[in-house]
């Protein structure tokens, strides 16, 4: 089990902390069994297309909250990929009842080439007080990119001495791109300072309040909770300063994918003494069950949650037999983060598909809590079989592209964007959803089976585009086998 440490300003990266990895090839149960049995290796590769970075994920976890202000420490290039979760909050905001979503509150430092010369820390300053002057905000936090971190800035000292002259959580999150390959350490790494500053001690217990780390998706949980009498707290999209600090008064801590929520759950428990529910989330029947079973064990209301289990298959079941007879032996191929993937995944087999294949942006073998149970591809592998052709692939697209090449499946489903855009090339639907809550339970198995049919059967567009797309990566390329750049993998050239 990880120890959560909130005295460090720093939380250790995914490779060091948990042994996480961007590369394996091979089977889902195969890499189970390294994980299970210690013998797990990261596998690098000798060419790397691309890179995810850890301050866009970082970002992800605190530009969302409503009245904080977030401060890339860096060029302002770097503050280039933030915009997303601007956009992101208004459109969504509405699905999550915010009438009317504040303006998010996104600046730079845009360090230059004297600051890397002579230093960041008086720019930074400056930046907060200005930044605290012209918005108000009940929280600021500072984002490290890899130019200050390279320069050596001192960026804990800066927020420290901020925090004290301003009266307000001035919050350092160092998420500099070069700390990690995992992507998802930067979750880590916004988590950690959430933590640190804006979650005190509880003064008391609310014993109906729940936890719910999450990303952005729709607000599916309050109708479902309110039957058993909770009601949710987000974190950290949509979440105010107040209703984060309320966090270690909660009786349990949910979360919708372990990749994002590992860290924080496992603090919360660790530091606050608030359960987390460590069966995977609710995608797939089974999951499902367990999950809410588990959540009326901690909370005490088990009653209460058969009763809902009861009243949902009542209410979906039959429309998901009827789904499940068209969608039978259809193939389909997942690339997702590991969690998420998992859940579709599951959802799929459940929907009697048959899964020709995916690729996950790494894996983590253990997770911060320690328990097995918490295993979401170990758990998809003893529901549902194996899957044969699973890699771990740090969004390489031209392993993906040479896959989707040789596999032909009927579907992919995506979690992010960029990622569909090469099946609809090689002309398979593809379907990506954003909503991460729009899979979950019984209804989410009805939701997943109704879009995974209506992109199946309007597949004019992209059989157009697949005759007209010119595809950049050469015949020498699509000859190699997929996994060709992946060491200790035998170099296959097909004719």
């Amino acid at each position: 089990m990880s120890i959560v440490n909130l005295g460090n300003p720093q939380v250790e990266v995914r490779e060091h902390r948990l042994g996480s990895i961007t590369g394996f090839e091979g089977s889902a149960s195969g890499l189970v069994g390294c994980s299970r049995g210690g013998s797990l290796c990261e596998r690098n590769r000798t060419f790397s297309q691309c890179l995810g970075c850890s301050t866009s994920n970082a970002a992800c976890t605190v530009i969302l909250i409503q009245d904080a202000a977030v401060i890339s420490h860096g060029p302002v290039g770097c503050s280039g990929c933030l915009h997303e979760y601007a956009f992101t909050y208004r459109v969504n905001g509405v699905h999550r009842g915010l009438q009317q979503p504040t303006q998010r509150r996104i600046f730079s430092t845009n360090l230059d080439e004297e600051d890397t010369v002579f230093g960041g820390n008086r720019k930074l300053a400056e930046a907060i007080r200005q930044v605290h002057g012209r918005t108000g905000a009940k929280a600021i936090f500072i984002i490290t990119t890899c130019a200050s971190g390279i320069i050596g800035d001192d960026v804990e000292g800066v927020a420290n001495e901020a925090e004290a002259e301003l009266g307000v959580p001035v919050v350092a999150i160092f998420c500099e791109g070069f700390r990690s390959k995992i992507w998802t350490s930067g979750f880590d790494a916004g988590y950690h300072g959430i933590a640190r500053k804006l979650i005190p001690p509880a003064v008391r217990r609310q014993p109906d309040l729940v936890n719910i780390i999450n990303f952005w998706g729709a607000d599916s949980f309050t109708g479902l909770l309110a039957r058993i009498g909770l009601r949710p707290n987000y974190i950290t999209p949509y979440a105010t300063v107040a209703g984060i600090a309320q966090s270690a008064e909660a009786a349990a801590t949910l979360q919708v994918c372990a990749t994002l929520g590992s860290y924080l759950g496992a603090a919360l428990e660790q530091v606050h003494g608030v359960p987390e529910i460590k069966v995977p989330p609710p995608y797939g029947s089974l999951a499902t069950d367990r999950w809410w079973r588990e959540l009326g064990r901690i909370t005490g209301r088990q009653a209460q949650v058969e009763t809902l289990l009861r009243e949902e298959r009542e209410a979906w079941l039959p429309r998901i037999a009827e789904l499940r007879s068209r969608l039978e032996g259809r193939r389909a191929f997942v690339t997702a983060g590991a969690a998420h993937g998992h859940a579709l995944v599951a959802i799929l087999r459940e929907l009697g598909m048959d899964v020709a294949g995916a690729a996950v942006f790494h894996h983590d073998p253990v997770y911060d809590n320690g328990a097995e149970a918490s295993d979401s591809l170990q758990a998809v592998v003893r529901d549902y079989g194996d899957i044969p052709g699973y890699s771990v692939c740090n969004k390489q697209e031209f392993e993906l592209v040479n896959v989707l090449r040789r596999q032909r499946p009927d579907i992919l489903l995506a979690r992010h964007g960029g990622m569909t855009l090469w099946g609809a090339r090689l002309g398979i639907p593809s379907l990506l959803v954003g909503d991460e809550h729009f899979g979950m339970g019984y209804q989410g198995l009805v939701n997943y089976a109704e879009r995974i049919l209506e992109t199946m059967e309007n597949d004019e567009f992209v059989k157009n585009l697949a005759r007209h797309a010119v595809n950049p990566y050469t015949d020498w390329w699509l000859r190699q086998d997929p996994h060709h750049f992946l060491e200790g993998k035998p170099r296959v050239v097909h004719p």
